[in-house]
């Protein structure tokens, strides 16, 4: 039984030298990536990587700039792609920003076209693994916060109807059910209501 095919993975370039352009796609090419987008500079990128939804970002820069940086940190946040960046400084404040940026991987000595797919390959796997811990993260965050709204909707239950605490729980969960909300919705709910009353004091 044939193994499915590998899907081709598309690529859009971020170079401002034609001639450094076409050595960079060529690499990509010989290593089974297709380069879908060619900008000149980052000014655009988020919008760009939204309208042609490339599966990598490659930058091929001298240095990258504050206006790189800050472009980069939008993809991140608003449209998070594997980003690679070929880089001729070596200077570790910039190597610094530029992961803080979201770049997956920063290499120094250029583009070369045997190591290309294994480290586009290592890159694609940094990503996915930072943005799986990333989304946990978020994933505990919100259900510290979802437990915080509980806890002050149950303490301004039990102070208005002077009961104990799992009283006030099920009043909370009973609510809930009633309403077919969640209890967090239902808590805040009863926090803004309690507020306006004053009774939050």
């Amino acid at each position: 039984m044939s193994a499915p095919p590998v899907k081709e993975l598309t690529v859009m370039l971020v170079d401002n030298e034609p001639a450094r352009a076409a050595i960079v796609e060529q690499a990509m090419t010989d290593s089974g990536y297709r380069v879908i987008r060619r900008l000149e500079n980052a000014k655009n990128l988020t919008e760009a990587v939204t309208e042609y939804q490339p599966d990598m970002v490659i930058i091929d820069i001298e240095s990258p700039d504050r206006d790189m940086l800050e472009n980069m940190s939008r993809l991140t946040k608003d449209n998070p792609r594997p980003i690679v960046m070929f880089a001729e400084e070596d200077d570790s404040h910039h190597v610094e920003a530029a992961i803080r940026a979201g770049v997956s991987a920063y290499v120094v000595d250029g583009v070369q076209s045997g190591s290309v797919k294994a480290l586009l390959q290592v890159a694609i796997a940094r990503f996915r693994e930072f943005h799986a811990l990333r989304s946990e993260l978020e994933s505990v965050k919100s259900q510290l916060e979802d437990r915080k709204l509980i806890d002050k909707a149950k303490g301004l239950i039990m102070k208005h109807q002077k009961c104990d605490e799992p009283a006030a729980y099920q009043a909370l969960r009973k609510l809930a059910m009633d309403r077919s909300q969640r209890m967090t919705d239902v808590a805040r709910n009863i926090i803004s209501v309690m507020e306006l009353m004053g009774g939050s004091r």
